[in-house]
């Protein structure tokens, strides 16, 4: 399986609605080179741009949609969106991520359960999610989180719980922050013997400097391809078996006690 994490720049200067078409066309450009293709978080507006998120929230089905459904369907690929500032039909906004098909068709949609910022910005402005999401590719079962769930296991035993081989993480990640931001992707691999493809931002976001360094991270927690801190498509190939076998061969997983009926030996 091939996927291309589109580590897009989020600048200032560039309106929403041209980085959008500038998205549409780096998704377009994975015809043939990726299964699978993968934006980062809140790419329209900046994940720190909190002045934003009300002026360009959107319905599920809203622009961004549009514009990643053609693009998703042109170039024939399981395309993750990344996130966008979704306004439900209630009023209140969620920070949400949608998957499509290869036919445009919205296959998930996951509302981000960890929301950053403790008393301010994302934290008060968006509500939190509730439920876990996975979406079943061609090869392999995707769990869905996105940043901040990063520091959560948790949600992540979840997800595996719930089938996750892969664990999809966009992200729009600080660099002040970057070294927690590789050590987090190795470790969520590690421990749930899966693997991850976390895709972050480049460019700053409303003066916060990105991390970028888009990762991907085999169930032994090698790292198969790492970007640089600009803007960047890192495309990798990997085996998504390679999941289940290291399950089979090193069952850690079944040794779970907490959370779990104790098992019977």
């Amino acid at each position: 399986m091939r996927a291309s994490l589109i580590q897009i720049a989020v600048n200032e200067d560039e309106s929403v609605q041209a980085r959008r078409r500038r998205a549409a066309s780096l998704v377009r450009e994975q015809a043939g080179a990726a299964d699978l293709v993968v934006l980062p978080e809140l790419w329209t507006t900046g994940a720190f741009a909190f002045a934003s998120f009300d002026a360009e929230a959107e319905p599920l089905d809203g622009p961004t949609y549009e514009v990643m459904a053609e693009a998703a369907s042109e170039a024939g690929v399981w395309l993750h969106a990344g996130s966008v500032p979704e306004r439900a039909a209630d009023g209140q906004l969620y920070n949400t991520s949608l998957v499509l098909s290869p036919s445009g068709e919205l296959a998930a949609a996951y509302r981000k359960i960890h929301r950053f910022g403790f008393d301010r910005g994302e934290a008060v402005l968006m509500g939190a999610g509730s439920e876990l999401v996975t979406v079943r590719l061609p090869e392999t079962t995707a769990g869905v989180a996105t940043c901040y769930d990063l520091r959560f296991p948790e949600l992540f035993r979840g997800l595996v719980d719930a089938g996750a081989e892969t664990l999809v993480v966009p992200a729009g990640w600080p660099e002040r922050r970057r070294s927690h931001w590789t050590l987090l992707a190795r470790a969520r691999a590690v421990e749930n013997q899966a693997f991850v493809l976390a895709c972050g931002t480049a460019g700053t976001h409303a003066g916060v400097p990105q991390a970028g360094h888009s990762i991907v991270v085999d169930p032994w927690g090698e790292v198969l391809a790492e970007a640089g801190a600009g803007e960047e498509v890192l495309t990798v190939e990997f085996d998504p078996a390679k999941a289940a076998r290291t399950r089979e061969q090193f069952p850690a997983l079944k040794d779970r006690m907490l959370g779990l009926e104790a098992p019977r030996r």
